[in-house]
């Protein structure tokens, strides 16, 4: 089989918005979801923002599981997933299809705030007295449980820990799994949560931005850290048609790529094979990509990277391209997806997301169009979708207007 995959639901909770009406907007409008950090003590730090979702309460947006049983993670993806089954009409599966229908969640730190918690516990008290019930909700794999068990799904369940690139291999893994018939519809996403250890961890880096997250810009400092979950729902072209079901956008391909250098240094020579992978898979040139959604952190390295990779694909021919963490922070896990999310619009709604916080563009970029503060409308045919991740894991996904 090689059946045409679509993109019929999304379900972003984010920092921005939740429910994807509520996040088209403020994409469009370049909101900022970046305040004062509330999730834990700041104490000590320099930088004492992120991108956390305050109005997230999960007994409003989970109804078949206990949020008392479950990290705010596995929450987050959860409510993610039930919001896309929503938007694509298809909430309710018969118990019949069901096994056909499977998950595939990305995380970069699982249930990291239940960790905190299980740690200072363990410091405190010693181990003898530690808590059941948060020692059950630890494991990563529960953020693609959380899924099943929410909408009561029996096909494959399975989180990719492949950090800030994790949602990309996610709807890779989902295209091949719906392509080949190996199952018939994918929820597929990411979700993370805010914690101490992984703001201090970036902030021992040195690549923590204390104010803006500012991607491409000739100032930006780093990144801002951030939290949420995304989730797409895909399923054949025939199944959606079938259905009567509106179309976001097609999967036309992916690739993927380890630098296998450097623990958190990206390679832009395997980011540039990886992008020509993509185009490979898609079965599409250069040429035929309107705008990038751009993994986009802010740090100087990445960026420059970034630049230099789409610089040797492109040639003197550069998309737009835009990165939606200067909106929503960097979601970890959960980040290429809310760009797959941002991609989806882009060819559904007419509308290039923003890179905002912009002053200058880097001068060592030229040709760059970071589409800059405001939503560009455009008619976008082809996106490319960018993530990268510690550990060198590249995975881009391309996305295509249903012809």
């Amino acid at each position: 089989m090689n059946r045409r995959v679509v993109v019929t639901g999304l379900g972003p909770v984010s920092s921005i918005g939740m429910g994807i009406d509520v996040f088209a907007a403020a994409l469009r409008a370049g909101h900022s979801g970046i305040t004062p950090i509330a999730g834990f003590d700041t104490t000590g730090f320099l930088t004492e923002r992120a991108g956390e979702v305050h109005e997230f309460q999960p007994h409003d947006m989970v109804s078949r599981i206990d949020p008392a049983e479950w990290g705010r993670s596995s929450l987050f993806a959860a409510a993610a997933a039930r919001l896309a089954l929503v938007d694509a009409g298809a909430l309710d599966v018969p118990a019949s299809a069901a096994a056909r229908v499977g998950v595939c969640m990305g995380t970069t730190s699982g249930e990291s705030q239940v960790v905190e918690k299980l740690t200072e516990h363990w410091l405190r008290h010693g181990y003898p007295q530690t808590p059941r019930q948060l020692t059950r909700q630890m494991p990563a794999g529960r953020v693609a449980e959380a899924v099943s068990r929410e909408l009561d799904l029996r096909g494959t369940t399975m989180t990719v820990s492949t950090a800030c690139s994790a949602s990309n291999y996610a709807l890779g893994y989902a295209f091949d799994a719906i392509a080949t018939g190996d199952q018939d519809y994918m929820v597929v996403g990411g979700a993370d949560s805010v914690c101490r250890w992984a703001h201090a961890g970036f902030y021992r880096l040195g690549a923590l931005a204390a104010e803006r997250c500012a991607p491409f810009d000739r100032d930006r400092a780093g990144v801002i850290t951030a939290e949420g979950g995304v989730a797409l729902f895909l399923e054949s072209l025939d199944s959606a048609q079938a259905r009567g079901a509106r179309v976001y956008c097609e999967v036309l391909g992916y690739g993927l790529t380890c630098d296998a250098r450097h623990p958190t240094a990206p390679d832009a020579a395997s980011v540039a094979r990886c992008m020509r992978l993509a185009h490979r898979d898609a079965g599409i040139k250069p040429d035929e990509v309107d705008f990038i959604c751009a993994h986009g952190t802010a740090t100087p390295a990445n960026d420059a990277a970034e630049y230099e990779a789409v610089r040797e694909v492109f040639g003197d021919r550069l998309p737009p391209m835009s990165s939606v963490k200067s909106m929503l922070g960097h979601t970890m896990g959960a980040a290429s997806g809310f760009s797959a999310v941002a991609g989806a619009l882009a060819l559904s709604s007419g509308f290039l997301a923003p890179t905002i916080n912009h002053l200058t563009t880097d001068p060592t970029m030229p040709g760059l169009d970071v589409v800059p503060n405001q939503a560009r409308p455009a008619q976008a045919q082809i996106v490319q979708v960018n993530g990268f991740a510690f550990g060198g894991n590249n995975a881009i996904t391309i996305l295509g207007r249903l012809a």
